[in-house]
């Protein structure tokens, strides 16, 4: 009789792999990267306007580098590790 209870348990796996990890890594490299480039650009005297806060790496690089982490930390998600290869058929 307990031969056929452990029979029915279903094996215990992760969902995400090694694989998937690494992806997940490098999203949130990239998204780290990218708020980085966004800090700074500000004044410490506050009657004086400092133009550093409209330039090109905070308005387009950085925000275009997180949207590009975010991108890469679903496709981490929607990765899946177990797909065989069809090279061997």
């Amino acid at each position: 009789m307990s031969k056929t209870k452990q029979s029915k348990q279903p094996n215990a796996e992760f969902i995400f792999q090694r694989k998937n990890y690494f992806w997940m890594f490098i999203g949130l490299v990239v998204i780290a990267l990218g708020f980085i480039l966004m800090v700074g650009g500000g004044s410490d005297n506050p009657n004086v306007w400092n133009p550093a806060i409209f330039n090109t790496q905070r308005i387009r690089v950085a925000p275009t580098l997180v949207l590009i982490g975010f991108a890469i930390e679903v496709y981490a998600i929607l990765l899946s590790p177990n797909k065989k290869s069809s090279k061997g058929k």
